[in-house]
Parts: structure tokens; sequence; C-alpha cells
């Protein structure tokens, strides 16, 4: 195990909370740290020595500004990575708006597509949302699992901000999260939700890890969801990735399923700790389309009955 030295924020321009230092948060927070003052922001206290361990099995410590959501750091962020689950957003976002600054960068990482136009409209500065199929899962307080690389997607669901995007995609970039500056992230989101919609669900009911879904029976219940996936974002004329219809959807969803094998999945992690799931957030709107085009979902509809049970 390697211990990592603490960069002074006066090396950067931009400091960095990351609210809702759950698994995701932390990932960010730890890759970041070799790169930025990173301060991890959460309802409670956290150790301040944090452990990588990267996909190829490498630990590495840093030690890591912590505070809690009632004890905020008076110096405002340059950066905030809103890392929260979707259902927490904006009353985290609440808690830390009298914080921010009108130049403050909004980073929105929920899964899901809800909370990003509410808190895109509301917030005074630049406001970014970022897809991302990186796995990550905790063992304890003090260390996260970067469990596979994934791709990041960056950009504001106006277009615009394609300057600030650009920079932390790069920063990113730098801190080994490969990411991309887009102007097409509303579509992008919609993908995501596709590939959780197809992911989630399945690992969360049958606690099971991604990579086994390419196994029997789990196989065609992927491939199922995959076709009523398709079915109901062709109808809400989200394009498909690579344009090549539901083919499309299975190269993605399957890739992603390839790259995150070793991952618990979120919502699996959620279903574990007794915690809510994004149900809501990520079967929902998708169930929602599909009673407005009048479509059937069967699968999609049973899963999200039988996750409201574990909510």
């Amino acid at each position: 195990m390697t211990e990592a030295s603490h960069w002074d924020a006066s090396h950067w321009s931009a400091s960095h909370w990351i609210v809702g230092p759950g698994a995701l948060g932390r990932l960010i927070g730890l890759r970041l740290a070799t790169r930025a003052a990173v301060t991890l922001v959460g309802r409670r206290s956290l150790p301040a020595r944090q452990t990588l361990v990267t996909p190829e099995g490498d630990r590495v410590t840093h030690p890591l500004a912590t505070a809690c959501l009632d004890a905020l750091p008076e110096a405002t962020p340059g950066v905030v990575h809103l890392t929260t689950k979707a259902y927490a957003a904006e009353a985290a976002y609440a808690a830390i708006a009298p914080r921010l600054g009108t130049t403050t960068r909004l980073v929105l990482w929920q899964n899901g597509y809800g909370v990003q136009p509410s808190l895109s409209a509301h917030h005074p500065g630049p406001v970014l949302c970022a897809t991302t199929t990186e796995g990550a899962y905790l063992e304890g307080d003090a260390r996260v699992v970067h469990a596979g690389h994934g791709e990041t997607y960056l950009g504001s669901l106006d277009g615009g901000h394609a300057d600030e995007a650009a920079d932390l995609a790069q920063t990113l970039s730098c801190t080994g999260l490969a990411t991309r500056a887009v102007d097409d992230i509303h579509t992008r989101l919609w993908q995501k939700l596709a590939v959780n919609a197809a992911i989630n669900p399945l690992v969360a009911r049958f606690r099971i890890r991604n990579g086994q879904l390419r196994d029997r029976p789990f196989h065609p219940m992927v491939e199922g969801a995959i076709a009523e996936v398709a079915t109901i974002l062709a109808a809400e004329g989200i394009a498909p990735p690579e344009g090549r219809g539901r083919a499309g959807w299975q190269a993605l969803i399957w890739r992603v399923v390839a790259g995150t094998a070793n991952n618990r999945a979120s919502m699996l992690q959620d279903v574990l700790a007794g915690r809510p799931t994004e149900r809501e957030a990520i079967l929902g709107p998708l169930l929602a389309a599909a009673q407005r085009h009048g479509l059937a979902a069967p699968q999609l509809a049973a899963l999200d009955a039988q996750l409201r049970r574990c909510d």
C-alpha cells in the first residue's frame, strides 16, 4: 500500500467537494485527490484516511478533508460533485446551497432522469450532468474498490458550459477516470438509464454480481429487459447507441456487463444494506413513458413491484 501526498489547495484553482460520499463519490474523490484539494461532505464524519483499491489490485491511501452537512467549510468550493442517490439529491443541494457561489460548478452524478432538470434550473452557476459506467463498491468506512473501468460523459442539459465541461473532463481523465465532454448529455442520460434498467434491478433481485448476468437463467432476463427498454425509448425518440436499434442497446448493455463483471451494482448494495433503492428514478421514467405510449412492459413492471417491497 502506498501513501499519497495531500495536495494543498493553492496548487489548484478549484477545490472539489464530494457531497454524498458513497462508493461512486469516494471513487471520484480519491481519483481527484492526486490533482486537487478534495473534501468529502456527508451526513456523518468519515475517516480522514481513505484507501482506493484499483481494478489492477493496487492500494493507494489518501488523507482527505472531511465535513458534515451540518458543519460545512467556510470557503466556497470551486466544484461540487453531488453524488447522493437521486431521491436525496434535492435535500442535499438545499443543505449546501448557502455555501455555493455563482461560479461554483455543480456536477450531478445521479442515476435516472428527474433531478437533473430541476437542479439545472435552480443552481445559479454552471450545472453539468454526468453519466458513468465506472464500477465501485465500499468495503467499510475507509476503503472503496474500483471494480471496473468505464466511460464517463459530461455536459449541460442546454448544451452550454462547453469550456467548463471540457476542463473537468480533462481533469477527470488525467486521474484515471476516462471522461469526455459532450453536447448531447440529455440523450446519454437516457442511454445510461437504459443500462441501469437492464442491469441493476436484476442483480438486486437475485443478489448477484454484474458478470453473472451473462449466465443462465439471467441472460434471457436481460435480453427481455433490453427488448422492452428499446421499444419504449424508440417511442420516446431517444436514439439508440450508434443508431443500430435494438442491436445498439444490446451491444452497449452487454459491454457494460463485461466491463463491470466483478461489481456489485449500487442497487444491490442498497438492498443488502437495507436502504431505499433508486427504483423510482431508474424504472419510473421508463414505465411512465410506456404508459404514455400505450406500450406493455411486463418485465420492467414486475421488477419495479418486487423492488418496491424492498424500499
